[in-house]
């Protein structure tokens, strides 16, 4: 039929499906859930206006759409830009030590001219891109120098990334860097000897912390030590947590919030919004949608045809799951405040956009896979 006698409503239709066309169902839906539930807590953190709710749907637009870009990219293609995208999130880095930005005490940002770029969150596709591709290339004989070289390609950019400095992401970075060893098969005996030199590095890299960084694990430990400093974050949150109780307030009746002794309450410490006024059982209905979105991820990862794709795939996946971690984690008072953000859930554009991308990838992988002959 000629699509000039077609209504417009048809052809909104028709393109809308064209686009959709082979994205992976269960995967967008439980996607689509988690921002639901970040704008309603959003909107309750903003104290009920909407201006911070519309700059995140401004965010999710463009980030929905460099989803859906990923998502068109072969795992083939992606593996061809895997080396020229570390690189350049190497050289952003080094940039950004040479000449960038200064914000709050860290040198985080790169000013380009028209906008200013954080090279930091490259590096959460680039260096596991990279490392997948790595171990692609030898997969037909890997040995204990391929995992060697490996560390060496992760520990370069989270170093750069530490020194800025960034915990929080060079946390994020170095944890999708060790899914890829992880899942390329390093040995249990290998694993163990770095976990005892992880163990034994403890005390000179306490050492090489700054200083607000010692502040940060010592207030872990008893946050009342400062309660209007460094320990203040670590008390609030962990107050609003508590106070919801098994049902929560309800929402828009959190008292911590709506009296705004949450602090970061709209990136950071979302989830003492969201637990406050959705309580235990609220709570746990979050921890199941994770859940079921790292299920999903890894079962493309086990479907993917090749084994970049199930590398690049499980580490995103998993990289998820170390947002969701580390977030609660901080806000619920067992993890040191490190400033990561709740995935989906936590206002913010950088993030955002890093995280759609993953779920692209992940659409892609699952969109592009190859049937087996059996």
């Amino acid at each position: 039929m000629d699509a000039t006698l077609l209504s417009p409503r048809r052809i909104v239709q028709r393109t809308a499906a064209r686009l959709g066309e082979g994205l992976d169902g269960p995967l967008l839906a439980i996607t689509a859930l988690l921002v639901l539930i970040g704008l309603a807590a959003l909107y309750s953190a903003s104290n009920e206006t909407t201006g911070r709710v519309n700059a995140q749907l401004v965010n999710l637009a463009v980030a929905v759409a460099a989803m859906w870009v990923m998502a068109q990219v072969p795992p083939q293609t992606l593996m061809r830009f895997a080396v020229p995208a570390y690189l350049a999130g190497l050289l952003l880095l080094v940039a950004v030590a040479l000449f960038g930005d200064i914000v709050n005490g860290a040198r985080r940002w790169l000013d380009v001219g028209v906008t200013r770029i954080q090279p930091s969150e490259i590096m959460k596709l680039a260096l596991p891109l990279m490392l997948a591709w790595y171990f692609h290339r030898n997969e037909s004989m890997l040995r204990l120098r391929d995992f060697a070289v490996a560390a060496v390609l992760l520990l370069v950019p989270v170093l750069l990334i530490a020194r800025q400095p960034d915990l929080g992401t060079a946390v994020l970075v170095a944890a999708a860097g060790c899914y890829v060893i992880f899942f390329a098969g390093i040995g249990w005996k290998v694993l163990a000897g770095l976990g005892i030199a992880g163990l034994a590095s403890l005390a000179p890299l306490w050492g090489m912390l700054h200083d607000y960084q010692r502040r940060r694990v010592l207030t872990l430990l008893d946050p009342s030590q400062d309660p209007l400093g460094a320990g203040y974050h670590t008390i609030q949150s962990t107050i609003a947590v508590g106070s919801g109780g098994i049902t929560g307030k309800g929402w828009l009746a959190g008292t911590q919030t709506h009296l705004e002794f949450i602090p970061e309450r709209h990136t950071d410490f979302i989830f003492a919004v969201y637990a406050e006024e959705f309580g235990l059982i609220g709570n746990l209905v979050l921890l199941g949608i994770y859940l079921a979105l790292i299920a999903r991820g890894l079962l493309i990862a086990a479907n993917a045809p090749t084994f970049f794709a199930r590398l690049l795939a499980a580490s995103i996946t998993l990289m998820f799951f170390t947002y969701a971690f580390v977030n609660m984690g901080m806000v619920s008072g067992i993890l040191p405040v490190v400033g990561v953000p709740l995935p989906f859930i936590s206002y913010g554009g950088t993030a955002m956009v890093t995280l759609f991308m993953g779920i692209g990838v992940l659409l892609s992988v699952q969109r592009h896979r190859k049937l087996v002959q059996t």
